[in-house]
């Protein structure tokens, strides 16, 4: 699908269709981005570095102003505003979207991929885009696929085996190809923003969070706990979306420079986070936190039960295996 029809397929919801189209616009001036992720973030420092690179395309012409740290509302509130062309772009999780179609959640299906670097190719490769194409029914652009680092488990207390996760309280996003693994494991996933994570862990309030190295160290959630697993067992993917009401106002022009930018930035951040995991892994280590290595088998049946209920409920899953496996 090309980026005219996701214009189209983007406008011609009846619920969007309701409200009045916004005026032709000469320029696009100055376009906002939405993120919860904190300036520290590399999603927030990458979204500032695609403001830089499309100031400088276009002669000055577009700025980007860059809203980190959830200062425009949580997810679900940026992408009611993005539909509504109140925001014009914004680096997302697949938490929203998964849950209005879930096949967008088969991207982080646990141990789809062995590494970085085959997430890395995964997320650009074909079933990727054709999952992109999917953001117009939405309401929104699908402008690429980022993402963080690899998911780790950090734990308040240790566990030496999987039966040991039973019953602990782990955080996750309210994804539900997520939240059913960690039920698979046996544990009691237990969403919660971004922000609150680190008195989460502090008071007890959750024994444990899937997260990556890179937030563990930079927000020091590791100070509060005694163990990290190094299981690499989910990709984190990141979508870098557009109001599709707010692509409609652009000239062709306008579209494919921005279309260009987004695409150089997000092949840098893929590429940057093969090694900003080997980093902050290195940090947490070198600082004296244990980390511990496990695999798939540590999570005993999980995965394989998983996989059996999502391969029918999301056909694009068995496409993303095959491919991953090409990799």
């Amino acid at each position: 699908m090309d980026r005219r029809t996701f214009v189209k397929t983007a406008i011609a919801g009846s619920a969007l269709s309701a409200a009045p189209a916004l005026p032709a616009l000469a320029g696009p001036g100055t376009l906002r981005i939405g993120l919860i992720t904190p300036p520290s973030h590399q999603w927030s420092k990458s979204a500032e570095a695609l403001a830089a690179r499309l100031a400088e395309a276009s002669g000055g012409r577009i700025a980007l102003s860059v809203h980190a740290a959830g200062q425009l509302g949580s997810e679900a509130q940026m992408l009611q505003q993005l539909q509504a062309g109140a925001l014009d772009m914004a680096f997302l999780t697949l938490g929203e979207l998964s849950n209005r179609n879930a096949q967008f959640g088969a991207l982080t299906a646990p141990y789809l991929v062995r590494d970085m670097g085959q997430a890395r190719r995964l997320l650009a490769g074909a079933t990727a885009q054709e999952l992109l194409a999917k953001a117009g029914r939405l309401g929104l652009v699908g402008l690429g696929f980022g993402m963080a680092g690899m998911r780790q488990v950090l734990l308040r207390e240790p566990a030496p085996a999987g039966e040991a996760l039973q019953g602990r309280k782990i955080r996750t996003v309210p994804l539900a190809q997520e939240l059913d693994f960690w039920r698979r494991v046996g544990a009691a996933p237990t969403p919660l923003p971004l922000p609150a994570l680190y008195d989460a862990l502090a008071n007890g309030q959750i024994d444990g969070m899937q997260i990556d190295f890179e937030g563990t160290w930079n927000s020091r959630y590791f100070e509060h706990a005694s163990e990290m697993l190094a299981s690499d067992h989910m990709i984190f993917p990141m979508i870098a979306v557009g109001s599709g009401r707010r692509w409609a106002t652009l000239s062709h022009e306008d579209r494919a420079l921005i279309d260009g930018a987004v695409a150089e930035t997000l092949e840098e951040l893929r590429a940057t986070y093969e090694e900003i995991d080997a980093i902050y892994r290195a940090k947490i280590e070198e600082a004296g936190f244990p980390v511990r290595s496990v695999d798939r088998s540590y999570f005993s049946g999980a995965v394989d039960a998983w996989y059996s209920e999502w391969r029918v409920k999301t056909p694009v899953l068995e496409r993303l295996e095959a491919e991953a496996a090409k990799l």
